[in-house]
């Protein structure tokens, strides 16, 4: 049986091709999430786990969108605030005129350093 390839591809000791009785399959609860484009996200969980142990949103793995359980209303992604600079905390909390104080008054000191401040009388 030079030319025969029964063999190739089984484990040894394996036993009938089809078999079922690899170990005991532990009992699940599949559940649905769907994201706000429609994008559907299967999860299984445990049969014996507490309903508050299963999350209400998840983070879909296609479109990084949330998702929640329920199909007709899925969670929206909430508007994410762009970076702030040190500037931008600044302007909120100086008005236009009182950073023109400051201003000045920043570069008097600088210029009185320098050396290089008029002098007004």
């Amino acid at each position: 049986m030079a030319g025969s390839n029964a063999i190739r591809g089984a484990r040894v000791g394996s036993g009938p091709m089809g078999e079922k009785d690899h170990g005991v399959r532990a009992d699940r609860v599949q559940i649905s999430y769907w994201d706000a484009l429609g994008n559907e996200t299967v999860r299984y969980f445990a049969a014996d786990i507490i309903e508050e142990d299963i999350p209400e949103q998840i983070d879909c793995p296609t479109t990084g969108l949330p998702a929640g359980r329920d199909k007709e209303n899925p969670p929206v992604l909430l508007k994410n605030e762009p970076y702030k600079t040190h500037l931008a905390y600044v302007k909120e909390r100086r008005t236009p005129e009182e950073a023109e104080e400051l201003l000045e008054a920043a570069l008097l000191k600088l210029r009185q350093r320098r050396g290089t401040a008029k002098i007004t009388a």
